[in-house]
């Protein structure tokens, strides 16, 4: 059985990204795809988009419609419970009070991470066609899509080590009366980390996974648009569409709201501009709040048109290796980026890209492993590393392109 389509909704606090979200989920229920909506977002509007009560669970919201708001504690309970009890107990051991102790027992995102788990779920449940994700704002979200190389990190080079550095430690541990973690904390730890494995794998299917901005057309909008693009960029996932939401209709103009409009119009020029070839998706400011399955449909007609919601709007690889002149070459599509910010060097088969506050590590391919970064060049938001033989390489690394 073939994957679903998944599409995930994020961008800045207030653009309306869960009312494009729930009005592509209508759009492909009507096209008869079973559709499940979810909301990751720790504050859920979800279900007052639907006008529909949403539970934790898929809940019918109409016909081939599901719609779901993630409980993050309740994902917590079923991921986490083995290593939050250890943790509760060594920190009240330290003598901090239990009630904090559990509080500091899940580290900052881990809740919304849990949430996105339920993707992996969905995918392998065979029960949907299409699946929503309507995610919490652009900065949650680009951290939790670096969890998954942290976690493959981990399982290759922690694990290994994680039960005898635990036995060895035991001696001291009961003399100084420090509980340590059991079986069951190792087997939980592994399970998550295994589980985000997975859901990267499923998140950089780009033939059926992908992800869409929404913005509104105001320049720091689309300024933290622009970065959320770069950053997507790095880790490797495909936007195949970004959406300008609440633009002011042409009949504003000569009122007060003409000259709001008249920026507008420049701004959307700037974006047409500078996220090409990606799609730009626009809809209007409607007359009234879109709310319900009436106005969900208006604006998905006017978003999509003829266009099928469900299809992959994009396709252009972020990344590509290839061979010039014997020389193996790496591109990294990092649009925005100022050369300036971007960083990198080789570690063992890691190649460490820093953009501005963001860090991603590329796992090379094996034949570049006894290779050196010969050079490296910035042009036109394309990253390009030539990897050349050790023995031929020269001995300095770039540190900065």
């Amino acid at each position: 059985m073939p994957p679903p389509r998944t599409i995930l909704y994020t961008g800045k606090g207030g653009v309306g990204k869960t009312s494009v979200a729930a009005a592509t989920a209508r759009s492909c229920a009507r096209a008869g795809l079973r559709t499940v909506v979810l909301s990751t977002d720790p504050a859920h509007s979800l279900s007052d988009s639907l006008e529909a009560e949403l539970g934790p669970e898929p809940t019918p919201a109409g016909d081939s419609l599901w719609g779901q708001e993630v409980r993050a504690q309740v994902e917590m309970e079923a991921n986490w419970a083995a290593v939050q009890e250890w943790m509760s107990k060594l920190l009240a051991s330290r003598g901090i009070e239990q009630i904090r102790a559990e509080e500091l027992t899940v580290p900052p995102g881990m809740d919304e991470l849990f949430s996105l788990l339920q993707i992996k779920r969905h995918t392998e449940s065979g029960r949907f066609d299409v699946l929503i994700v309507d995610c919490a704002p652009t900065g949650e979200t680009l951290r939790l899509l670096g969890f998954p190389d942290i976690a493959q990190w981990w399982i290759e080079k922690v694990f290994p080590w994680e039960r005898r550095l635990v036995n060895a430690a035991r001696p001291l541990a009961r003399t100084l009366d420090v509980p340590l973690p059991g079986p069951e904390v190792f087997e939980e730890v592994q399970r998550l980390t295994r589980n985000l494995i997975a859901m990267n794998e499923i998140l950089r299917d780009r033939e059926n996974c992908s992800i869409r901005l929404v913005m509104s057309p105001d320049r720091m909008v689309i300024k933290e648009a622009q970065r959320t693009f770069t950053y997507l960029n790095l880790y490797g996932y495909l936007t195949d569409a970004v959406i300008v939401n609440r633009i002011f209709p042409d009949d504003v103009e000569g009122g007060y709201f003409g000259p709001w409009r008249e920026r507008q119009r420049e701004h959307l020029l700037s974006v047409r501009e500078g996220f090409a070839p990606v799609p730009v998706l626009e809809a209007r400011y409607f007359e009234e709040e879109v709310v319900g399955a009436r106005m969900l449909d208006r604006l998905a007609d006017e978003l999509f048109g003829g266009t099928r919601p469900e299809d992959v709007l994009h396709t252009e690889l972020t990344r590509e290796m290839s061979t010039e002149d014997g020389v193996a070459v790496l591109r990294l599509s990092v649009p925005f980026a100022e050369k300036a910010d971007i960083n990198l060097k080789k570690v063992g088969d890691e190649l460490i890209v820093t953009v501005g506050g963001e860090k991603r590590t590329i796992i090379l391919p094996s034949a570049l492993s006894d290779r050196r970064p010969s050079g490296a060049a910035f042009e036109d938001g394309t990253l390009k590393v030539s990897f050349e033989d050790a023995r031929t390489a020269a001995r300095a690394q770039p540190e900065r392109v």
